[in-house]
């Protein structure tokens, strides 16, 4: 990719990350390269995770994550899994989230209480909640069918959204989260 938010670096996310995930998605993850840090494989930049605002909030303010908590305390903790695979048009791979509708009713309600922080600044005006697997230089119709056929075999962990995690990309390109607002507090 080549948007300006994909190559920025200090930016700030809002992450649904499910590290429970990673021994079962590492298969494509660990050989997977991000546009803007080729050099490097997704799983040292970024554990498993389904965006739900990027870029965030450069600096996040005492009155930014009360926002952000009281939206997330408008939504109760559920059940997340991930039982198929699909592509984008860019060939970028990925998993898909269920329930997938409040999942997206999760994001969408974060997006109203940071009018001024466009999802992906402006690029995917209605993301498509996704866990990506394999980027669009590795990814494609072979790792969608594979993906397919092992979670056919055996499906991915479910795991308990409890929270929202507060994450930042360092000057290298690898994010560390540094903070967390609960679902429901």
């Amino acid at each position: 990719m080549t948007e300006a938010w994909a190559v920025r670096t200090e930016l700030t996310a809002i992450l649904i990350t499910v590290p429970e995930l990673a021994a079962y998605t590492d298969r494509w993850r660990s050989v997977s390269r991000s546009s803007a840090r080729p050099q490097v494989p997704l799983t040292e930049l970024i554990p498993p995770h389904v965006t739900v605002l990027v870029p965030w909030v450069a600096e996040p303010t005492d009155d930014d994550l009360a926002r952000l908590q009281a939206a997330a305390s408008t939504v109760q903790p559920f059940e997340l899994s991930f039982p198929t695979a699909g592509q984008f048009p860019n060939g970028t791979a990925w998993l898909k989230p269920e329930p997938f509708d409040q999942v997206r009713a999760l994001l969408l309600t974060v997006f109203k209480v940071f009018p001024e922080c466009p999802p992906y600044g402006g690029d995917f005006p209605d993301p498509h909640p996704h866990l990506t697997i394999s980027s669009s230089a590795q990814g494609g119709p072979d790792v969608v069918a594979e993906a397919n056929a092992v979670l056919a075999a055996t499906p991915a962990p479910t795991v308990q959204l409890n929270e929202l995690g507060l994450w930042r990309e360092n000057a290298e390109g690898v994010w560390r989260q540094f903070g967390a607002v609960r679902l429901s507090a």
